[in-house]
């Protein structure tokens, strides 16, 4: 027989070509059981907004001082498509990056935003502006800092620099499970102080695996490793409301703080007040995943000496891990310093962690594979994120809740006013970004206040508190979608990991707003009108 070519080949060939194809099987013959878990979660978040969007009208939300906020058509849909993306989001019944396409894509089909801003004639923008585009938030410069912020943790990755830290950590804090949760959670809570916590989180993922590694080297999904890396998320978030660098959320609030008072908040004022609810809350977040995700192992025997021998065996600093450090830390000073050096102020911050991308780049330390294997399910997941965010603020249906939420308790004391408006935050927080959360949360928030005579003070910064730590979807932070590229989770573990941890930091919370922060010399109460 001739031997086979190109245009033909044998039988066995053809079986090692295809070798996913089952042996037997004819087309048609049997069809594949029916999951019906998914196929309810799917009809479950289209009949919630199906049931919105076709329903009548909704009422108006009257804001005390006697302003009307009509829901549109719009808004209604936008409320609907709200619901199904988060439970979309929430069961996984289809990738989260293709559900956050598909937020965009029932943005433009329905006619709820446009996929692209419209212009008149003369090239200026019509009557949508300055609405965005429903596609155009996919490339929002704060997904570009994700972007930037995941191209660092590859970085971290590949040049090794991850193995250098965790072994050493591991020298440090020893053998014992316990001590691996505390010094991880710790040690990203303490670097959220300086940086960003999405910079944060994509710095230590790489390092927090090449850990679990050393306790798994399966990486099967573990209670250790969901403790590790959903604490990594949580700590991250608890972190970084303690300084201005932790997130663009503390900026955005104190400007809109300023403008509606006309006071300011200084630098150190914030973490003077923040610093002691992070860092318990850090250290509260320890205890809880050691109830909740208690490790399998106690101990992990010979673990010092073999993080030891490993820190080793990689030898003195390269070359090329010096000078990934160098761009990363030149880009975390030049953040940094935005807020401190007018020259700088004017640096986008997304525009610096995408320079350090270009510069990685260039110097080769990453290439083209390294770009093909960036987690774009990941990155897509924030972009609907946005989107739906924006969606909702610019639709009016963000507005249209907080007033019909607040409203509910303008008769109420004042600690039952401010936990209402806190618990409304962390809700929204879950749902959208945290900087359109505080957007659309705080000026009604200090407005509804002035009439009950609560300190303007105190609503920011319990707002601020519950904005920085969304502990049930994914969609809340970047650290809680970079934790999910573990892989130790679902995002249903993680949702059943937070309803617990949102509760302990309500209490947390109600215990500053009453006790500490009155001690500290915020104040709670004023007779000072709102403007």
């Amino acid at each position: 027989m001739a031997e086979p070519t190109d245009r033909t080949r044998t039988d066995s060939q053809l079986t090692e070509a295809i070798p996913d194809f089952p042996a037997g099987a004819a087309l048609g013959r049997e069809a594949p059981p029916v999951d019906r878990k998914r196929l309810f979660n799917i009809l479950l978040g289209a009949t919630l907004f199906l049931v919105i969007y076709l329903s009548p009208p909704w009422g108006d939300a009257v804001h005390p001082a006697g302003e009307r906020f009509a829901l549109s058509h719009q808004g209604k849909a936008a409320l609907g498509l709200f619901l199904l993306t988060a439970t979309w989001w929430v069961t996984e019944v289809i990738p989260i990056g293709v559900t956050s396409i598909m937020v965009g894509v029932l943005q433009v089909l329905l006619l709820i935003r446009p996929a692209k801003e419209l212009v008149d004639a003369a090239g200026h923008a019509g009557v949508l502006s300055p609405a965005k585009q429903a596609f155009g938030d996919f490339m929002d410069p704060s997904v570009a800092f994700i972007f930037g912020s995941i191209v660092i943790g590859k970085v971290f990755t590949k040049t090794g620099l991850t193995k250098r830290l965790a072994y050493k950590m591991l020298c440090i804090v020893g053998e014992r499970t316990v001590m691996i949760y505390l010094g991880c959670f710790v040690m990203t809570s303490g670097l959220t102080i300086f940086m960003a916590h999405t910079a944060v989180a994509a710095t230590i993922f790489p390092l927090l695996m090449a850990i679990y590694s050393l306790y798994d080297e399966g990486h099967r999904p573990t209670r250790f490793g969901k403790g590790l890396f959903i604490g990594m998320a949580f700590t991250a978030g608890a972190g970084s409301i303690i300084t201005l660098l932790g997130a663009a959320r503390g900026a955005v609030g104190i400007s809109f703080y300023q403008d509606i008072v006309g006071r300011d908040v200084s630098f150190f004022n914030l973490s003077y007040y923040m610093f002691p609810l992070g860092a318990i809350m850090t250290i509260l977040l320890w205890v809880f995943f050691m109830i909740m995700f208690p490790p399998e192992r106690k101990r992990i025997d010979g673990l010092r000496e073999r993080a030891s021998g490993l820190h080793a065996s990689l030898g003195p600093i390269t070359r090329t891990e010096l000078l990934a450090a160098g761009i990363v830390i030149l880009a975390i000073v030049t953040m940094g310093s935005r807020s401190f050096c007018p020259f700088l102020a004017n640096f986008n911050k997304s525009a610096v962690i995408l320079a350090a991308t270009v510069a990685f780049f260039l110097t080769k330390i990453l290439d083209l594979k390294d770009l093909e294997e960036m987690p774009w399910n990941i990155i897509l997941l924030f972009g609907g994120a946005m989107s739906i965010g924006f969606c909702m603020w610019e639709t009016g249906a963000a507005n249209w809740l907080a007033v019909r939420w607040l409203v509910l308790f303008q008769n109420s004391s004042s600690h039952l006013f401010i936990m209402a408006l806190s618990f409304f935050v962390l809700i929204m927080t879950n749902l959208i970004m945290n900087v359109a959360a505080i957007a659309i949360t705080l000026p009604v928030g200090i407005i509804l206040g002035g009439y009950l005579g609560v300190a303007p003070e105190v609503i920011l910064f319990a707002s601020l508190a519950t904005a920085g730590m969304p502990f049930l979807l994914l969609v809340g932070a970047a650290p809680n979608a970079i934790a999910h590229g573990s892989g130790q989770f679902s995002p249903r573990e993680f949702f059943v990991a937070g309803i617990p941890a949102s509760v302990v930091l309500m209490v947390v919370l109600f215990f500053f707003v009453t006790v500490v922060w009155p001690r500290m010399g915020m104040p709670v109460t004023t007779t000072i009108p709102v403007n």
